[in-house]
């Protein structure tokens, strides 16, 4: 379990993906025109692009509604993902939390500031590409797949304990 002390430094994880995704993200807004692109790999392009819309661009054609639903989702998520990192929890689940607050809150500020989330990371193959995503989108990713993680290792620890017990009143009973 976590300690209380150690909450400072999941929540600093938290700043520290909003920074670093709105410092790229600015970057990428103040020194590329719209549309631009730029090739680094056969498979990885930088580019930039706008999504007023959620995760593969859904409702991006909305009419504009979608701009404050996602913002009042990513508002809600981060408050409760706050108060859930007050809480004492495992360091795999505590880093989940972690990952996906600083992801919301990144494109949560997108949304309230600019109306849509920037995206510049373009990985493709034979002419088949992506979506383009961001570190916001990657830090989210990833703390849902640690959480799924963590979730697959306790269901684990769970049984183990189950199975060692039932081992145990058996071994009573036979004595």
């Amino acid at each position: 379990m976590t300690h209380p002390s150690d909450r400072a430094q999941w929540y600093s994880l938290a700043i520290g993906i909003l920074v670093a995704d709105q410092a790229a993200k600015t970057y990428i807004d103040m020194t590329t025109p719209l549309g631009w692109s730029r090739d680094v790999t056969p498979f990885f392009n930088l580019v930039h692009v706008l999504n007023p819309g959620a995760a593969f661009s859904f409702l991006a054609g909305a009419g504009g509604w979608q701009r404050w639903f996602f913002l009042v989702i990513a508002l809600a998520a981060s408050v409760w993902l706050a108060w859930m990192l007050f809480r004492p929890l495992r360091r795999l689940e505590a880093l989940s939390y972690s990952l996906i607050l600083g992801g919301a809150l990144g494109n949560g500020f997108d949304r309230a500031v600019r109306g849509h989330v920037i995206d510049y990371l373009d990985f493709h193959l034979r002419g088949w590409h992506w979506p383009a995503f961001n570190i916001a989108d990657m830090a989210i990713v990833g703390g849902a797949i640690a959480l799924v993680l963590h979730s697959l290792l306790s269901a684990e620890k769970t049984h183990a304990v189950k199975n060692s017990r039932r081992t145990n009143c058996g071994l009573k009973d036979q004595m």
